[in-house]
């Protein structure tokens, strides 16, 4: 027998050499990785136009003085900072905006939850369906509609006191906007009432997920409601809870129209939040300056809660 004597002996040269890839097939895996950031550039690329020049132009206000009043004004670096730190003003607004945002938060928390384990109960489908509906019309309302509701409500000669006197709780009409000492209460009222529908909507669809297989479990126990809300329900939401108690922090933290329209920031401060005080300074006693330097402010304390919202969010992918 003879070996193949007419082509070169592939065994003395080795395997052959492997092809070079198609630069196609090299450049698929990275197009297809970077298609989902194609698709939001064009919205990414707005956002961000819409987003930067604003805030470039509040941030170089706050390191001017009277800047728009005045043709040249003058680089003051963090005076109005400096300035800002040292006003009474400053600090009574801020610690409004502590009870208010504080206390608005509690309570969409508290009525939130509420209203969300009642609707969620095994109860005639229609009847569910009714009473959800019913509950998150607050929702779909206007701040100017709610603002002027409540004070028609709240108002010395409103439905409110009237209840209220037919219950004997009070001996006479109060002005719950108009008097210092209960304004801040009544907003706290308004905005509980206006922020609890997203909340109830937040945990509702969370007590969907809740296995039904560990309620049945805690029943054999011998848990009741309390114990299965505590021991089951509560700690099935954390994650819910948390995320959404951050959102409603950072919404209500630099919320404008609902305060503005109810009492002002009145009656003289008692009510006066950051964002009112921010208003007030622009648009009334035309201090921009000062405005901006406020809603520097803001904007750092609010990107704090957004980053921690954030670092929760991405801790539950």
């Amino acid at each position: 027998m003879h070996s193949n004597t007419h082509g070169p002996d592939t065994s003395v040269l080795g395997p052959p050499a492997q092809k070079d890839k198609p630069v196609t097939a090299t450049l698929r895996p990275m197009t297809t990785r970077g298609a989902p950031y194609l698709f939001v550039l064009p919205g990414l690329v707005i956002l961000g136009a819409l987003l930067s020049v604003p805030l470039y132009k509040v941030v170089e206000y706050s390191l001017y003085d009277n800047v728009i009043v005045e043709h040249d004004p003058t680089y003051v670096g963090f005076g109005n900072y400096t300035t800002l730190f040292s006003d009474p003003s400053y600090w009574s607004a801020g610690f409004n905006t502590v009870v208010f945002t504080v206390g608005s938060v509690l309570g969409h928390m508290i009525v939130g939850i509420g209203l969300a384990l009642l609707v969620n109960a095994d109860i005639n489908a229609r009847a569910r369906t009714f009473f959800r509906s019913m509950l998150v019309l607050p929702w779909i309302f206007t701040a100017v509609v709610v603002a002027l509701n409540w004070q028609l409500l709240l108002n010395p000669f409103g439905l409110i006191n009237y209840v209220l006197q037919w219950l004997g709780l009070i001996s006479e009409p109060l002005d719950w906007l108009g008097n210092p000492d209960y304004a801040m209460w009544a907003l706290l009222l308004i905005s509980t009432w206006r922020g609890y529908p997203f909340i109830m909507v937040s945990f509702l669809s969370g007590l969907q997920t809740v296995p039904k297989e560990l309620y049945e479990a805690a029943e054999i126990d011998g848990a009741g409601f309390w114990h299965k809300f505590w021991h089951v329900t509560l700690p099935q939401l954390k994650p819910v809870i948390y995320g959404v108690a951050l959102l409603d922090l950072i919404w209500t933290f630099q919320l404008f129209p609902l305060v503005w329209l109810s009492t002002g920031g009145g009656p003289g401060r008692a009510t006066e939040v950051l964002s009112t005080l921010t208003f007030r300074l622009a648009f009334v006693d035309f201090q921009f300056s000062q405005a901006a330097t406020v809603a520097v402010s803001i904007l750092i304390i609010s990107a704090a809660f957004t980053l921690l919202y954030l670092r929760n969010e991405a801790r539950r992918v």
